[in-house]
């Protein structure tokens, strides 16, 4: 015998839920747009258009314990070509959040939780942070057109303050001298800060907005600290 889905009376769903959210979901059209621009559509069989029925009807509980919602890379590709303008990341970003923080998959929770606790994901001491940095500074300018490169720490007044991801300073610390490079050679006036230097939010992409609100604001803090009014996020 063939597997039925099991059938929802649509006049006992809530379909309030949701309205403080900025947009409404009930405008899907299923054109399937989204399913289309989506690089994750098909996997364990997403579909951005089922997502959004869903959520909808209010069927949120089944949605916050699918793989769905940590599938989706919040790329947000799905909204640029809906015409509908639903919010479609957002509602992903929600549905994360809605999940106990014990269950949350991988290493996301444990890296939020080391941020938030030590300034940065890895929990890497500061005089670890300076070690390492300096040290790629260094080889840095043992390059041709390189000789008077310094790594500018907690430069007061510099133009720019430039957070870096947690793997530039652990798997990927090569990619640190691209940044410095163009710096250097534009005569840039910039500074990394020894604390809360982490530009990887995982606040956002766990769906904790106080914790996201948490690291935005240490970022906020190092900018007055330094007496700095632009700010370079690579992540």
């Amino acid at each position: 015998m063939q597997d039925t889905q099991p059938i929802h009376d649509l006049t006992q769903l809530d379909h309030t839920r949701y309205k403080s959210w900025p947009f409404n979901q009930d405008i899907c059209l299923t054109c399937a747009l989204c399913a289309s621009a989506c690089p994750a559509s098909g996997i364990d069989a997403l579909d951005p258009r089922s997502l959004v029925r869903q959520v909808g009807y209010g069927l949120e509980d089944a949605l916050v314990a699918e793989r769905w919602p940590w599938i989706c890379t919040m790329c947000a590709k799905c909204e640029h070509v809906c015409p509908m303008d639903i919010q479609i990341a957002d509602m992903v970003r929600n549905l994360r959040g809605l999940r106990d923080r014990q269950n949350v998959p991988g290493i996301l929770q444990q890296g939020l939780e080391a941020a938030l606790e030590t300034g940065n994901n890895l929990r890497l001491p500061q005089e670890d942070f300076v070690f390492i940095v300096e040290d790629v500074g260094e080889e840095l300018a043992e390059e041709a057109g390189f000789e008077n490169f310094k790594v500018a720490l907690d430069k007061d007044g510099a133009n720019l303050l430039t957070t870096i991801h947690n793997k530039l300073v652990n798997t990927h610390t090569e990619d640190l001298k691209h940044f410095w490079k163009i710096f250097h050679a534009a005569g840039e006036s910039w500074t990394l800060p020894t604390d809360n230097w982490e530009g990887t939010n995982w606040g956002y992409f766990t769906g904790d907005d106080e914790a996201m609100k948490t690291m935005v604001g240490r970022i906020v803090a190092n900018l007055d600290k330094l007496n700095i009014t632009h700010l370079l996020l690579p992540e």
